[in-house]
């Protein structure tokens, strides 16, 4: 009997090593395609990122398609500089909510090395862009109704201590690199044992069969401030372990950083929390429609 036990054990431990190496061999072959990736970003961000922000200020009425447009630009920064350039109120709370609604942060990168065809990212990404437009003018048609628009003329604070961007653009996209890598690692090993232990099929079944359920959970699980949320939803959307509406959902609420930006620089919570349940609101409800226009994503 204790030879049985013994042989269970060995069993069991070397096929969690496997789990483990094919997880890290998985990342691995990430590496190289994220590094080119993050120094490309980096150095349009350099570049760009600057001018970016005047043209903000720039643009008016009309912000908010700007805010949902650039929002788009998978990086850490300009979601806390909308942060900081809303609390300056240098931009109103419909840009800010269209920059937070378009913001992916590490969804692009992750759903390109997955090799996802560049028509169905393409339709994820105009997706975004246009709900983010439209609730972010939204948003500032229901404050000017109510009479609460905000002055557009204060100078802001507008130098955020983003993104460790100071030692130059090889730097910042090694650090990318290996941050987001590590995550992918976390996740991809959770995702490997999740299915050793529960079984792939069960898993998934439950995911698919509690669809505003997986939804609710993303759109929460997407308010945590930093790029894990995005990794993880786009990992298992990449897996096959939740719909392509349920990872929209999290995408739609997740800002990145923004969201401690927000609460760091901006003194009205109530204005703060009001933010942060319509990401989730607009999530949920967005991710459901995504579902149910697209049911085709979900075709693996």
């Amino acid at each position: 009997m204790s030879f049985l036990h013994v042989h269970a054990e060995d069993v069991l431990g070397a096929m969690l090593h496997d789990v483990l190496l094919h997880s890290v061999i998985d990342t691995l072959k990430l590496l190289p395609f994220l590094f080119l990736t993050y120094l490309l970003m980096e150095y349009i961000e350099h570049r760009a990122g600057d001018r970016a922000e005047r043209f903000m200020k720039r643009a008016g009425h009309f912000a908010p398609v700007v805010g949902g447009l650039l929002g788009l630009v998978p990086q850490c920064g300009f979601s806390a500089a909308g942060a900081g350039l809303y609390a300056g109120r240098v931009i109103s709370v419909g840009t800010l909510i269209a920059i937070f609604l378009s913001t992916s942060d590490e969804m692009l990168p992750i759903l390109i090395s997955g090799n996802m065809p560049a028509g169905e990212i393409a339709l994820i990404l105009v997706y975004k862009a246009l709900v983010a437009i439209l609730v972010g003018f939204g948003a500032d048609f229901v404050v000017r109704a109510l009479h609460k628009g905000e002055s557009i003329n204060i100078d802001a604070i507008c130098d955020e201590d983003g993104c460790h961007c100071e030692r130059g653009i090889f730097y910042s996209a090694i650090h990318h690199t290996l941050t987001v890598s590590i995550f992918v690692l976390i996740i991809t090993v959770t995702i490997n044992v999740l299915v050793f232990f529960i079984g792939e099929e069960n898993l998934a079944l439950f995911m698919y069969d509690k669809p505003v359920v997986s939804h609710i959970i993303a759109a929460v699980f997407g308010l945590i401030p930093n790029c894990a949320a995005s990794v993880a939803l786009a990992t298992f959307f990449g897996e096959g372990l939740i719909t392509a509406g349920t990872m929209m959902a999290g995408l739609f609420s997740g800002a990145g950083v923004g969201v401690l930006v927000l609460f760091k620089v901006n003194k009205h919570i109530k204005t703060n929390l009001f933010i942060l349940l319509t990401l989730v609101c607009i999530g949920l409800l967005f991710g459901l429609v995504f579902d149910l226009l697209f049911p085709m994503m979900n075709i693996v």
